[in-house]
């Protein structure tokens, strides 16, 4: 679905990524954790070309997107829904208006149509009683979960999602999780989630990727991951008091 093959990226003079290459299979939820300044958030912008290799190259599906550009980057681009890290809602809009604003800037779809569809992925994040609200009348996970309604609301094939769970509060960000899963069983979407929360990336991920200083440390199953003797990788575990025990296999159900 999405690959790397031996990417480098340079940015401000520091080596961000350093031969990166992985691939992200249909269908599985690939987290990618790592210290601030890893090349977590960077990894994400090369998938849809917000950033350009300075060698190496990124697949989607059979079409190179670090080579894309005009008609052929923006159909790559319409596989995606992005989930912003603030959740990127504009102010002066109806909670309604944010989620439907990708249906009325690039369909023909009548006002009845969008509005219809906007109802239906708001329910899907458990919102269903938001459409009229501003986003300054909503808490930061609720706000977060309009973000997400929007991010669907073009029915992507590809989901990616940057920190999802930041800066909210532990019972807001297993709702997150939740929906992620309940996302990934739905709609059958492929999902990139980049966290520094490795609660959040044991309960949702088929595969937990680890960056440091710009290098993939190691890839594996969240139990796999969990039972790592990598030293940056228990480093991380032990800093958010996650050890050996407990099962890391199960995921929340979704509600």
């Amino acid at each position: 679905m999405i690959r790397f093959e031996h990417v480098h990226k340079r940015l401000g003079g520091r080596v961000v990524l350093d031969d990166i290459s992985f691939e992200i299979e249909a269908g599985e939820t690939f987290v990618i954790v790592g210290a601030s300044g890893a090349g977590k958030s960077v990894s994400l912008k090369h998938m849809v070309r917000l950033l350009t290799p300075d060698a190496g190259r990124v697949m989607v599906g059979d079409a190179c997107v670090s080579q894309a550009r005009g008609e052929r980057l923006d159909h790559i681009r319409e596989r995606f829904g992005f989930l912003f890290q603030s959740a990127a809602l504009l102010q002066w809009l109806t909670v309604g208006d944010n989620v439907g604003l990708p249906l009325r800037m690039k369909t023909d779809l009548s006002d009845d149509e969008v509005d219809r569809q906007v109802r239906d992925r708001l329910a899907m994040v458990n919102l269903q009683d938001a459409f009229e609200k501003l986003p300054g009348e909503l808490s930061g996970g609720m706000r977060k979960r309009v973000g997400l309604a929007r991010a669907i609301i073009t029915d992507p094939e590809i989901i990616l999602y940057d920190e999802p769970t930041s800066g909210l509060d532990p019972v807001t960000s297993r709702t997150i999780d939740r929906l992620i899963n309940r996302l990934r069983s739905e709609l059958g979407v492929t999902s990139v989630v980049v966290t520094h929360d490795l609660h959040s990336a044991l309960a949702i991920g088929s595969r937990i990727a680890m960056l440091h200083d710009g290098k993939m440390v190691e890839i594996a199953t969240p139990d796999d991951f969990v039972r790592s003797r990598n030293e940056f990788i228990q480093g991380f575990l032990e800093a958010q008091y996650i050890t050996t025990q407990g099962n890391w296999g199960q995921t929340p159900e979704a509600s």
